[in-house]
């Protein structure tokens, strides 16, 4: 009895240890997968002052004002030199608004990275849509390259109303930059253009069009 139970107490243990290794492999993985995992999770629910995207601008303008001031942080592997616009901007609920958001890469190799994003208060998030972002897809910036990124958005008119946000006079932008674990260096795309040069993406002329308003 004394020799079977050792072998149970035994097998117990590498029981335990094989269910360790599967959770450290589990939290590996969705390590790997946390920054687009938890991004969506806060476009699907709004959680923590996600922003919303927005296929269109608002067919109204309100006289309603509200100042946007903006923020960028970087993770911990990221050599990004990432800087948001040097002022804040004052827009009217309902009017479209583009922002240039500065990013430099100081290394000696390419880098790719995605953003992370909300606004600050928090029950702002709703109502702050953006139409077209460098934020929707990884950028690749080259050993030494300078680019400013866009942002298009708006505030939706529909924060008039809910009398919960009437004392949000101002909303805060912010971004976190993390590196792309694994890219590879790709061929040349948009954002790939000579050092201080604003690029010049495909959707820039209808995010010009956008701040026409209707016609």
């Amino acid at each position: 009895m004394a020799v079977t139970g050792h072998h149970g107490r035994r097998r117990g243990k590498i029981v335990t240890v094989a269910a360790l290794v599967a959770v450290l492999a589990g939290m590996g993985g969705l390590t790997y997968a946390a920054v687009p995992l938890y991004q969506l999770f806060c476009r699907v629910t709004g959680f923590g002052g996600a922003t919303q995207v927005a296929e269109a601008a608002p067919e109204t303008i309100a006289d309603r004002v509200i100042t946007v001031r903006f923020n960028t942080d970087v993770g911990r592997d990221m050599p990004w030199r990432f800087r948001p616009p040097q002022r804040p901007m004052t827009v009217r609920v309902g009017e479209v608004a583009i922002a240039y958001f500065s990013a430099e890469n100081p290394s000696d190799e390419s880098v790719t990275g995605t953003a992370v994003f909300n606004v600050t208060p928090f029950k702002a998030g709703p109502y702050f849509a953006k139409i077209a972002c460098f934020c929707f897809d990884e950028q690749t910036l080259a050993p030494g390259e300078r680019v400013e990124m866009p942002v298009t958005f708006f505030i939706d008119p529909a924060i008039m109303d809910n009398v919960n946000v009437d004392d949000v006079n101002t909303i805060t932008l912010s971004y976190t930059a993390f590196r792309v674990a694994g890219a590879k260096a790709p061929e040349p795309v948009a954002l790939n253009r000579p050092r201080g040069a604003r690029p010049a993406p495909a959707h820039d002329e209808a995010s010009r069009r956008l701040l026409k308003g209707p016609t």
